[in-house]
């Protein structure tokens, strides 16, 4: 048995699942009994009337009848919401499956959530003029996002999205995430009915409205300023009407009100066409946010803790003035209004005694204009949950990870810039993960990082990566403990070429590299962590050594650090002259035709090398 706080929570979610599955078979046996129940009520039914049409048995066939037709309306009820149940409890064990799937890193079993190329809209993640995007395998199949995204919502995917992507990270932002997540990450109730009940209004909906939907749907009804001014016009002749009237039946006046009430009919015709489809309009906006109804009452009915910050956040569910029940309510009451219109006789009457319509008309404008005020509001606080519930789940699954400690200026006690205490890249599996402690001293400082291929240096670079992104996102870090700067992130990892644009490997990663030092070198008020590896692979030894070491030195002493991989065993020696530059590297042990890396990092320069080694084992001819 896993003894490890993350294989307790592991069991805690294996016995969930267990509990959820018991209540399925439950309610599956009670579900196949309803539809036979059903079967029975409607033989019933048909045996009341077949007992109709027998005089002597006629009173107890329509007994029979009514009794069957009331049974059936019961039991459809209850069916209905039976199957609701049964659909609540088969989305939560979806929903926890995938959590233990990305416990085990079971990319086939993690959902992965479609969003926009970039937090802005613009291509730059996939061109890569990001300055870390396309490196780190942040977004993505088998990505950071892939593994910590729960968002239902395209919306609240994306706003993860921008954190992880985020260029110029801000501290107190990230002081005020980690609060959140803190506060969320304990509270398992709180997050699993948030993600089944954003689950629940897809899967549960086939027309699938979204926010952006209905505002888009909201914005195109243009408002129609003089309805209120013909309102009041038609109201003074509807109580003109009314007074004419009983004055006529008292004898006092002949029937001036017939000539009265045309008036009225002319005046109410000339608005009328513009809103003849009152119903369809009143029924389509509150069928659009019924879907929203469970999430959003279970985000004003949730019982905060006042003094924690989530309450805070949630205030435009919970404030009295903007809480959505109060928009559910009104629109129920305007779908009722407007359904009158189904009753023609009753209709007719109401809208010549009185303009019904228009009154209504007018109550669904000034709702629409409240809604679409308040959507927004709704729709930012329900992303900004969901993208706050990814990274508090990601907290939850890992009790090993820490939250960082993002600093300003140096950390405090140490004076250095970068402090990190078993390091790891939450990409890979626990029984492959290798960890390590690392430390950076001072601004200006850089670390060439030496080894032999397939040694880790690559996979360290991104793991400095990948950690720092998580930590400017307000996230968990792999880590048990870890200390920054606030930094601007640079990468120069994954050079690709470009057929179409006839960009050779070479010249694109010169592009990479000259973008990176015009960054390194910009004024701006955050420093710059950078990170290269391989530098120059794409040219002979030679050039490499010197245009390697030139790079280096232009680098040294600037607003910033950084870690350079190189096979360049010649480029280790810089150290030998510049206190800016420490060495580190990866090594390993042969054992017969057997290559064994141990991924640890070590100080000082690679003292081994294994291109010929490799190429022996394999049989070229060395």
């Amino acid at each position: 048995m896993d003894e490890t706080p993350k294989g307790a929570r592991k069991a805690v979610l294996e016995r969930h699942i267990n509990r959820l599955q018991g209540s399925i078979d439950k309610l599956e046996i009670i579900d196949q009994r309803f539809f036979w129940l059903r079967i029975a009520v409607l033989l019933a039914g048909l045996s009341g009337i077949v007992l109709v049409f027998i005089e002597a048995l006629r009173p107890t066939g329509i007994g029979i009848l009514a009794g069957s037709v009331i049974t059936f309306v019961v039991v459809v009820i209850f069916h209905q919401r039976l199957d609701i149940s049964l659909l609540r409890f088969r989305v939560m064990r979806k929903l926890t499956l995938q959590q233990l799937a990305r416990m085990s890193l079971d990319w086939k079993e993690i959902p992965l959530r479609q969003v926009s190329a970039s937090p802005d809209g613009s291509r730059s993640s996939q061109t890569g003029d990001h300055p870390f995007a396309r490196d780190l395998e942040l977004t993505g199949m088998n990505s950071i996002q892939h593994l910590l995204d729960t968002g239902i919502t395209p919306g609240g995917s994306q706003r993860l999205k921008s954190w992880l992507l985020n260029p110029v990270p801000d501290v107190a932002t990230i002081q005020s995430r980690q609060a959140y997540l803190r506060e969320m990450r304990l509270l398992f109730g709180f997050r699993n009915r948030l993600a089944l009940n954003s689950a629940v209004v897809t899967e549960d909906n086939r027309a699938r409205w979204t926010g952006e939907k209905v505002l888009d749907w909201l914005n195109k009804r243009e408002e129609d300023r003089t309805l209120r001014k013909y309102l009041l016009i038609l109201l003074t002749l509807s109580l003109v009407n009314m007074v004419l009237f009983i004055l006529n039946l008292s004898g006092d006046l002949p029937p001036v009100w017939v000539i009265s009430l045309g008036v009225y009919g002319i005046v109410y015709n000339l608005k009328f066409r513009q809103y003849r489809h009152l119903f369809e309009h009143t029924y389509d906006l509150g069928k659009a946010l019924d879907q929203f109804r469970v999430l959003f009452e279970f985000l004003e009915r949730y019982p905060y803790n006042r003094s924690g910050r989530l309450v805070s956040l949630c205030e435009p569910f919970t404030n009295k003035h903007t809480r959505p029940s109060r928009s559910f309510r009104q629109i129920g009451l305007l779908i009722s209004a407007a359904s009158l219109k189904n009753n023609p006789i009753l209709w007719f009457i109401l809208n010549a005694l009185m303009p019904w319509d228009l009154y209504f008309a007018d109550r669904f404008q000034r709702f629409a204009r409240a809604v679409r005020s308040l959507m927004p509001e709704w729709l930012d606080t329900w992303y900004e949950l969901e993208a706050l519930n990814s990274l508090a789940n990601f907290a939850y699954l890992n009790p090993d990870y820490s939250f960082p400690d993002v600093h300003i200026d140096s950390i405090p006690g140490t004076g250095r810039v970068f402090s990190a205490k078993g390091l790891g890249h939450p990409l890979l599996g626990d029984d492959l993960r290798v960890c390590n402690d690392f430390h950076i001293n001072g601004l200006g400082d850089i670390v060439i990082v030496s080894g032999s291929n397939m040694s880790g240096k690559s996979t360290f670079l991104r793991t400095l990566g990948v950690n720092l992104v998580l930590a400017f996102a307000g996230g968990p870090v792999n880590a048990t403990d870890l200390q920054t700067l606030a930094y601007r992130l640079y990468t120069s990892i994954n050079v690709a070429d470009s057929l179409t644009d006839g960009i050779s490997y070479f010249y694109a990663e010169v592009k990479r590299l000259k973008s990176l030092m015009d960054a390194y070198q910009e004024e701006d008020h955050l420093p710059l962590f950078f990170l290269i590896d391989e530098i120059y692979r794409g040219t002979n030894n030679r050039e490499r050594e010197i245009g390697s070491r030139a790079y280096v030195r232009s680098l040294i002493g600037g607003r910033g650090v950084g870690l350079i991989s190189t096979h360049d065993l010649a480029l280790v020696h810089l150290a030998d002259n510049q206190a800016h530059i420490q060495n580190y590297h990866f090594r390993e042990q042969v054992h017969g035709n057997r290559m064994i890396f141990d991924y640890r990092l070590q100080p000082g320069p690679c003292p081994t090398t294994n291109a010929l080694k490799i190429m022996s084992i394999e049989g070229l001819p060395v």
